[in-house]
């Protein structure tokens, strides 16, 4: 991540200042199992809440491949799964006024179980199945708050 300051021009003519965050894209999956989801729940540091959210990721420094083989990577890292069937729902902006970094949201269905090979800093991370009723009640209850978590379910939502 990098973070610059751009001297602009506002349309008006006057200058301004603009701070930009530089991340990479990342991919979103949304898991989907006997009609309901797989979450994880980690804690989040910024906010100093643990969250319920689907899983996510980027891919580590040095790496890199399409969104679908992230997306297959972080399902797999996370939650232990592997998908038959991997669907592309779209792209989100996570937050346009301040950064170009995307997230690839992608449906995952015919999921096999194995077992998460968490990185260290998601060792405290928790795993899920919620019916789709339990979700919305936790989206509509502002216990799942992640901003990509709730776009990507609208996404699927739109899909269906």
């Amino acid at each position: 991540m990098t973070v610059r300051e751009d001297r602009i021009e506002r349309a008006d003519g006057s200058p301004g200042l603009y701070s930009v965050i530089e991340k990479p894209d990342f991919a979103l999956v949304i898991p989907m199992d006997n009609d309901g989801f797989h979450l994880v729940e980690q804690y989040r540091y910024p906010v100093r809440v643990r969250t319920w959210e689907f899983p996510s990721g980027a891919f580590p420094e040095g790496k890199t491949g399409s969104p679908e083989e992230l997306a297959a990577a972080e399902l797999a890292e996370e939650t232990g799964f592997t998908a038959g069937r991997m669907e592309r729902l779209g792209r989100i902006q996570v937050a346009n006024a301040m950064t170009g970094e995307g997230c690839h949201v992608f449906l995952a269905t015919e999921l096999s179980p194995g077992e998460p090979n968490r990185e260290h800093t998601e060792q405290d991370m928790r795993q899920g199945w919620f019916s789709q009723s339990e979700v919305e009640d936790m989206l509509r209850g502002g216990v799942i708050t992640d901003g990509p978590s709730l776009a990507a379910y609208l996404l699927l939502k739109l899909h269906t």
